[in-house]
């Protein structure tokens, strides 16, 4: 630990074993250097939150700021409130220094449900005015975003238009059951289904490494 410029006391590793004492992010990056492990084997769970996220890749705040191209101080409120408002260009910096999809980033932020919200109500209503704040949720090209919204509300209404079709020709009451399981089921899976129309751009980084 000293020769990677973090020195400790025996205690204080003995204190990290036993889990009486956590070590700074700076002794966690020595460490994982000292024991040729990736800080997230130390940090003992999945990334969750931003700056989770950014110590597994064992990279300190400042240096983070600097690849996204945003001000240290701007980045770390970012980080505290676990709140992404970065611009288009930040963005796709930042999923690429953190190995994250733009689907994986909404998650890390906590707005799938935010997403949800929006899509449902593209669904039920004029799908184009919910263009603007889902681009604004996941970063993405608004024509891309668009076309996903028009392929859904129309088959939503597909669903509408079966159902009504049934009531109108007095349909048993199992099939107008089934139909509405259907379309239950797809509303369970609207963020998911969003996703799968997207396609590859919101599974992977958006383009290539940031050196």
């Amino acid at each position: 630990m000293t020769a990677c410029g973090s020195p400790v006391r025996p205690e204080v590793i003995e204190a990290w074993e036993y889990g009486s004492l956590l070590p700074t992010e700076a002794q966690l990056f020595a460490l994982a250097d000292v024991l040729w492990c990736p800080p997230v084997v130390l940090m003992g769970v999945e990334p969750r939150t931003l700056a989770e996220h950014r110590m597994a890749r064992q990279l300190s705040a400042e240096r983070l700021a600097q690849l996204v191209g945003m001000a240290p101080e701007e980045y770390r409120a970012a980080e505290g409130a676990n709140e992404w408002h970065g611009d288009y260009r930040q963005t796709k910096a930042l999923v690429d220094a953190l190995g994250l999809s733009l689907r994986k980033l909404i998650g890390v932020m906590g707005r799938v449900e935010e997403l949800a919200g929006h899509l449902r109500a593209a669904l039920e209503g004029r799908w184009k005015s919910h263009v603007a704040p889902i681009t604004e949720i996941t970063s993405l090209n608004r024509t891309r975003v668009g076309d996903a919204l028009r392929t859904m509300h129309a088959e939503f209404a597909d669903f509408s238009e079966r159902y009504m079709g049934h009531v109108v020709a007095r349909s048993a009451d199992a099939r107008l059951k089934a139909i509405a399981a259907e379309r239950s089921a797809y509303l369970r899976r609207l963020v998911d289904h969003f996703w799968e129309l997207i396609g590859e751009a919101g599974e992977a980084p958006p383009f290539h490494s940031v050196h």
